[in-house]
């Protein structure tokens, strides 16, 4: 019986990969994996960046009654 169900993994490491790829070739379940992200590598930099600005407490803290102001609203 053939189903149309489609599966994404999202492993974390290559150890993970490599285990679900050997998992899938095993039961002989076909399978593809995808040669580049779906993701602009500009746009992977910025979240990355903006994430290191986080850690090192580079933010804007903003109260609610605030907002307006802020946004120029």
């Amino acid at each position: 019986m053939k189903s149309n169900k489609i599966l994404i993994a999202h492993p974390k490491t290559n150890k993970e990969l490599k285990a679900l790829k050997a998992f899938m070739e095993a039961l002989k379940i076909k399978f593809e994996m995808a040669k580049e992200s779906p993701y602009d590598p500009e746009f992977i930099e910025k979240v990355l960046e903006s994430r290191q600005q986080v850690r090192e407490g580079k933010v804007t803290r903003l109260k609610k009654e605030d907002l307006k102001e802020f946004l120029g609203l």
